[in-house]
């Protein structure tokens, strides 16, 4: 692999827990697969008052927890240490930042770093524009010998003026292409593998139209539920948490026109086309076309789990949704009058992602399904996580007299490809930073994009007080009410197992 340009990673926020659990562990593993370049340097930033010795000895922990090659000598892990470094200061205060600028002076010394910095805002996003302002105060962010590049985590705003305005104040510190907006979801080898599916397969993209496709699901579930960030979550939501950015761009990757080049601008504009093009709700869409839950108590295989509401820091009252469903349409050429259904919610009886394409049957039923109560239409299931792999449904002869014909699966699992290494998420996003490629970032108008498709719901749920809340039991599929989203008479969700090898036989959920 080529290597790198020598640079420092300063992660703001290092003392918290997705440092511990993900960046420092994706780091060391990128040190392992030899892709970090020769001079390297990573500089904690942080208020918790701790040493460069307190730092690596925690983040030797989250290694130790949570990275693959968290069994490695304590030769090599020593030898990733010694990058790793420390500084305390107080965030809010402007001249604190002179001591970043200091010490990073020294580490460019040492490690012959050419003054090129990743600054990561690990941080609440109160901090958001804050750090930026104060980085630009001393003069951090400007690219006169090396290059600077912020990544900033999600929530990327609460709503659309919130993040308008964060976009704003970015621009007023850094140019667009020094901005990455992280989003972990499209660092997945399967979410990326959307595009090569459709792409690179000449079966699949003459079909990939309203003449063939019926409809499109694209389905986030997790068994979990708020799991102590009832703070947190009571003012987001899965609407702001899950669809608004992680769904809405896997959307855009099933929807978008095949783009001139494998370029991060060419693909930007091809997604930035599909968001465009989503039918703004209307009164009556908000009321008909969007389902709203919150998961009740239940008792599953023997288990009791407690309501939303008496989760630890969530409201008596609250009226966030734990579940959220929508039908969407794309106004244009491609996809006029396909309905595309998205939903994602906790507490549900397992944890998957996947996509379904739905193609659709045959103009005549000429033959009998062996069971009835299964789907005619040959489906396509994209599976993002986990039992990552690739699903076609199709119709088959039952041995024997007559033409009974049993839906049946041609599948691939990415598990197979054990001669592979396949990076996590975030080791692939911030390699693509450090390589200065932004594809699978999110742009300042793109964000924008998805916001004002889905102020709408938020302003409806908000301010009307006869919009529907549907409690459901956990453990179940969400409110009784989803599968009347589904166009025609025989149609419904899929509810898909946890096991994709052996889908629609045996099901773990």
């Amino acid at each position: 692999m080529k290597k790198k340009t020598n640079q420092a990673l300063v992660i703001f926020g290092a003392s918290g827990d997705l440092t511990y659990r993900k960046l420092i562990p994706a780091v060391f593993d990128l040190y392992m697969n030899d892709s970090l370049p020769e001079g390297y340097a990573v500089l904690g930033v942080s208020r918790t008052p701790f040493t460069n010795d307190k730092f690596r000895k925690k983040m030797k922990e989250g290694i130790r927890q949570f990275a693959r090659y968290k069994d490695t000598t304590n030769e090599k892990l020593d030898g990733f240490l010694s990058k790793l470094f420390y500084l305390s200061i107080d965030t809010d205060k402007g001249e604190e930042y002179g001591r970043v600028k200091e010490k990073l002076d020294k580490l460019n010394k040492k490690f012959n770093l050419g003054q090129n910095y990743i600054f990561y805002l690990s941080t609440p996003p109160a901090l958001y524009s804050t750090i930026p302002k104060y980085l630009y105060g001393h003069g951090l962010t400007i690219q006169q010998k090396g290059f600077r590049r912020l990544i900033i985590e999600k929530p990327f705003g609460h709503d659309l003026k919130s993040a308008v305005e964060l976009n704003n104040q970015l621009l007023e510190f850094f140019d667009e292409d020094q901005i990455y907006r992280i989003d972990h979801y499209l660092g997945k080898e399967t979410v990326q593998n959307l595009m090569v599916t459709r792409f690179a397969n000449g079966i699949y993209e003459p079909l990939w139209n309203r003449n063939f496709i019926k409809h499109v699901e694209i389905t986030a579930a997790e068994s979990l539920g708020v799991e102590g960030r009832g703070g947190y979550y009571d003012g987001a939501g899965a609407l702001r948490d899950m669809i608004q950015n992680h769904l809405l761009q896997v959307l855009s990757l099933i929807a978008m026109e095949p783009p001139a080049k494998i370029t991060a601008e060419d693909i930007r504009y091809e997604k930035m086309k599909v968001f465009r093009s989503l039918r703004p709700f209307s009164k009556s869409d908000l009321k008909k076309n969007v389902i709203r839950g919150q998961y009740t108590e239940a008792t599953v295989r023997g288990k009791h789990y407690k309501s939303y509401r008496d989760e630890l820091n969530v409201d008596p009252q609250s009226r966030t949704e734990t579940y959220a469903a929508m039908k969407i349409f794309i106004d244009n050429w491609r996809w006029e009058g396909v309905p595309f259904y998205i939903r994602s919610g906790k507490r549900l009886p397992t944890n998957v992602s996947e996509v379904v394409i739905h193609f659709r049957p045959s103009p005549q039923k000429l033959f009998k399904l062996e069971d009835e109560s299964t789907h005619s239409d040959n489906q396509l299931i994209l599976r993002i996580q986990p039992d990552e792999g690739i699903l076609l449904k199709t119709g088959m002869k039952v041995p024997g007299n007559g033409y009974e014909v049993k839906s049946v699966n041609m599948d691939f699992h990415y598990s197979e490809l054990n001669n592979h290494y396949i990076p996590s998420a975030y080791e692939r996003l911030i390699l693509d930073c450090m390589s200065g490629d932004n594809m699978l970032y999110m742009q300042g108008e793109a964000v924008e994009e998805t916001w004002k498709f889905v102020q709408p719901i938020l302003d409806y749920w908000e301010n009307d007080e006869d919009a529907p809340l549907h409690g459901y039991p956990s453990g179940s599929w969400g409110p009784d009410v989803a599968d009347d989203l589904i166009e025609g008479k025989e149609s419904t969700w899929r509810y898909p197992c946890k096991n994709l090898a052996e889908d629609g036989v045996y099901c773990e959920l």
